[in-house]
């Protein structure tokens, strides 16, 4: 299914970073299909993205990773033959819903803001956990040339050639969006369960060096930049004890999880064994 022409689409160049998302990217660059321009890059998958890209009439660009920086999307900031000012940083398993397209198209016109934050609208087993799960803002789309995302020194941990929990810096005025970015995968239960615990070897290996770093300044809970309060919010939450039940008891009561049903309390489980398993890998390498 080739894409129609580009002279009705929005001037924004979508990086998709991607290995082996057969199952996921079909409904991802259908999501896309207003946008200018998309890079999808690769990791030399062995399944079908690179004919699913080539039936959408996208670019797809290999990116062989031999440690040290940058990694993926950073690479692809750096070197991909970008044509357009504005560029969004979109996973495989999201979607941009019709809504959210044209809110980009509308707010990519404010000549005083460099970058926006978006919202995840988290759907886990077909539900969407709208109150165990409303995710942080995170900063995906930007001006070229205003931002990067943060080297957090990670280089091999977890096998990830890709950034995984680094957040985009940007210099100048942010912005937030309205609409919610759709993050719904098309995998089962038993791959997301192998994500979660390749994630848990990646978090425990970051967690032993933040635990090294002296506390932020509680200031920072009350800045207006939500990436500076998530940084002061994790300092303080990793050095709690008794973590998953607080993390249980924070997402399904709290948070009113109980109230995205039977599904919301396997995730709020889900993730409080997660908080489990990184403490558990923290205590492993804390004893090696």
């Amino acid at each position: 299914m080739a894409s129609g022409s580009g002279s009705a689409r929005v001037p924004v160049t979508v990086i998709v970073p991607a290995k082996n998302e057969g199952a996921n990217l079909q409904d991802c660059l259908a999501s896309l299909e207003w946008a200018e321009e998309v890079f999808v890059v690769d990791s030399r998958s062995t399944d079908a993205t690179a004919a699913i890209v080539q039936q959408w009439g996208r670019q797809l660009a290999q990116f062989d990773y031999h440690g040290g920086w940058p990694k993926k999307k950073n690479w692809a900031i750096r070197n991909l033959p970008i044509a357009s000012e504005w560029i969004l940083v979109v996973d495989a398993d999201e979607r941009v819903t019709t809504e959210l397209a044209a809110e980009i198209a509308h707010a990519i016109t404010d000549q005083r803001v460099s970058a926006y934050y978006v919202r995840w609208k988290f759907v886990f087993l077909g539900r969407w956990m709208k109150h165990s799960w409303s995710h942080g803002w995170m900063l995906r789309l930007f001006r070229r040339g205003c931002g990067e995302y943060e080297d957090l020194g990670m280089r091999g941990e977890g096998g990830w050639d890709n950034e995984v929990h680094e957040n985009i810096v940007v210099t100048g005025e942010v912005g937030r969006l309205k609409e919610m970015l759709v993050h719904d995968t098309n995998e089962d239960l038993a791959y997301w369960i192998r994500k979660q615990n390749e994630f848990s070897t990646w978090n425990a290996c970051r967690r032993v060096r933040q635990l090294e770093m002296p506390l932020p300044s509680v200031v920072g809970m009350f800045s207006r930049e939500p990436l500076v309060r998530r940084k002061v919010l994790k300092a303080l939450f990793i050095r709690m004890p008794f973590r998953p039940l607080f993390l249980f008891l924070w997402l399904y009561v709290i948070k009113l999880g109980f109230l995205d049903g039977r599904t919301g309390y396997v995730f709020c489980r889900l993730r409080a064994i997660h908080e489990f398993n990184v403490g558990a890998k923290v205590f492993e390498l804390r004893n090696q």
